[in-house]
């Protein structure tokens, strides 16, 4: 069986194994980049904001498409077993 690299835990997923952390850290980095870039160009706080939203989303976006394709989830129910005992 394989190990995922995330757990799911509500609605976040958490790093499980070093490929994880990785990516987590990679996204991290380069949010702050991205907020150091902007921020320098910017007059005021909104100009910030409207700066980064774009580069966060789909930042996070990716991280968390990613996250729930390698991650290990133990409350996912069988469906065939669902549907047998609702034909019962």
């Amino acid at each position: 069986m394989k190990s995922g690299w995330f757990k799911k835990s509500g609605w976040i997923y958490v790093p499980v194994s070093a490929a994880g952390i990785a990516l987590y850290l990679m996204t991290i980095v380069f949010c702050v980049t991205v907020f150091i870039a902007v921020d320098r160009q910017s007059h005021s706080n909104s100009d910030t904001l409207y700066g980064i939203f774009p580069y966060f989303i789909s930042a996070f976006t990716v991280l968390f498409w990613i996250a729930s394709n390698r991650s290990v989830s133990g409350n996912v129910k069988n469906i065939s077993s669902t549907n047998q005992l609702s034909k019962n």
